[in-house]
């Protein structure tokens, strides 16, 4: 008999970013020249949403796109990566959320973002939209969408009993309690130290943060660590166990998306119920991989490359 793949809905963002590699990141001032400039489809939610798919689950993604040339490219590359977008949702009135991504030759690099579009996803947009939510094995979130939004949709998955991983990214200073209170928390390292207070700068301060984590009502903690890889908090019947999981070293060329790439690896694994520290391996790989290639959705890796490597 064969599996069923994991149904995975993202609610999320979704832009157009325009990629400049330069020599380095350019300071407060300072005027550079890039040698590059690439259109590549982008977005928290929609580079999440293509990682899961092409790690093997079913999922469908529920966004905005605005009124302009931009959209049907996104929706095209959506596509084209297996990622349902009968709940994405044209604003007339505005254009697609754009993202000015500059990408040192180091690999770093600096991000600002225009929401557009996707700032005018509602609390409405998903109410319409919540038998979708009730209908999968995990529903998957950031926070580059409106909070009303994301808060609309987390409280429909768990009136249904449907699993959360939320990734707080771009991360506030503070988050209503109810965003605690999912059954995976996935912050990196700069998230994970502006929601606690707690300078991450490697795997013991992480183990400090990820238990402030679990004592807000998280179900289980991964904080991402970059090269470093990712340290895992579960709270038990007999205290709190952390394990901390290496990732795969690699010559970084973009890390743009890493942690995207991560994420939706690990909505996959856990979506067809693999143990938390094997899922979070197999994240690594993926996160790592991701940095091997310029772009975002350009770079996120295939299950059979992460499964060749784990």
């Amino acid at each position: 008999m064969k599996k069923r793949r994991p149904k995975i809905v993202v609610v999320g963002s979704i832009n157009m970013d325009l990629v400049l590699r330069c020599e380095h990141l350019p300071l407060p001032g300072e005027t550079i020249a890039a040698s590059q400039c690439v259109e590549v489809s982008g977005g928290k939610g929609a580079n999440q949403a293509v990682a899961s798919a092409k790690m093997g689950a079913d999922v469908e993604i529920i966004g905005r796109v605005g009124n302009d040339v931009f959209a049907p490219q996104l929706l095209r590359c959506l596509n084209e990566a297996g990622v349902g977008t009968q709940y994405v949702k044209a604003c007339e009135a505005c254009g697609s959320g754009l993202a000015l991504v500059m990408v040192a030759n180091s690999g770093q690099n600096s991000i600002v973002i225009v929401p557009a579009a996707n700032g005018q996803l509602s609390r409405l947009d998903i109410r319409e939209v919540a038998s979708v939510i009730e209908s999968a094995d995990m529903l998957l979130v950031q926070l580059e969408c409106p909070l009303e939004a994301v808060d609309e949709a987390i409280a429909i998955a768990q009136a249904a009993g449907v699993k959360i991983l939320l990734n707080p990214a771009p991360a506030p200073k503070s988050l209503p309690n109810r965003f605690y209170k999912v059954d995976i928390f996935c912050p990196n390292q700069t998230e994970a130290e502006l929601l606690t207070g707690v300078l991450v700068d490697g795997y013991a301060a992480a183990t400090t943060a990820a238990k402030m984590l679990l004592d807000r009502g998280a179900g289980k903690v991964v904080i991402t660590l970059g090269k470093d890889g990712a340290c895992v908090a579960e709270r038990k019947n007999n205290g709190d166990e952390f394990t901390s999981v290496s990732s795969l070293q690699v010559t970084a060329v973009d890390t743009t998306a890493a942690g995207d790439a991560f994420i939706g690896a690990l909505a996959t694994y856990l979506s067809e119920y693999q143990e938390l520290g094997l899922a979070c391996r197999k994240a690594c790989i993926a996160g790592a991989l991701a940095t091997t290639k310029l772009g975002a959705q350009t770079s996120l890796p295939w299950r059979a490359e992460v499964e060749a490597l784990g």
